[in-house]
């Protein structure tokens, strides 16, 4: 992932990174129960959790266009020396890597069953504070000098806008995340439905 980690689960957390900006896999921590909103416990859900917001960060057609040229100048290079096998073979491969990680840099933003989906990272929307569309001037300003060293970052080099999420949880220093998408505007609405209907169905104080 681009900058910042996919969030880790709070109850394994004694002293260390905020809980939603660590990776931790069970694999490696046995034992450690996992939040409901950590990626190694998270799973597509059925009709129960039909997405509100949708979309993939998938990299422009100029990314595709330029890597797969850059993988055929290599290809030329090591085939003009080396024989025509070397060269298919260099193209071949390369090309599958190429895509491999165009693919895999594609991030999935999500609204769904009360959870904001970034990546590999979840958020439940009961923590959710605020929400804030930038244009790309307010989230160039923020992906820079107005950066937050503790903030989580969803980042894609090919999407210029985003949303800031604050955070209500006194017990997580992580002060926002920075989501990139594509359709800002439409992000922080479905975030702001969410977070009001997680509002509206929470237990009140002293409800019977």
């Amino acid at each position: 992932m681009p900058a910042g980690g996919a969030p880790g689960a709070r109850t394994a957390r004694a002293s260390g990174p905020a809980p939603y900006a660590v990776l931790m896999r069970p694999t490696l921590l046995p034992g450690i129960r996992l939040h409901p909103w950590h990626p190694d416990a998270v799973h597509d859900g059925n009709g129960d959790e039909r997405a509100g917001y949708t979309e993939r960060l998938w990299a422009p057609v100029s990314w595709w266009v330029v890597v797969l040229v850059l993988v055929g100048t290599l290809a030329v290079a090591l085939g003009v020396p080396l024989g025509p096998v070397a060269g298919v073979v260099t193209m071949g491969g390369g090309t599958l890597v190429a895509v491999w990680l165009l693919v895999r840099a594609a991030a999935p933003v999500q609204v769904r069953g009360g959870v904001l989906v970034a990546g590999r990272a979840r958020l439940p929307v009961s923590v959710v504070a605020s929400v804030t569309a930038l244009d790309p001037s307010a989230a160039r300003a923020l992906r820079g000098p107005r950066a937050d060293a503790r903030a989580y970052l969803l980042l894609r080099p090919w999407v210029s806008t985003a949303v800031r999420v604050d955070l209500a949880d006194p017990d997580d220093p992580t002060p926002y995340w920075y989501v990139a998408t594509r359709r800002p505007e439409e992000l922080a609405s479905a975030l702001d439905a969410a977070s009001g209907a997680a509002d509206a169905s929470a237990p009140r104080d002293g409800a019977g």
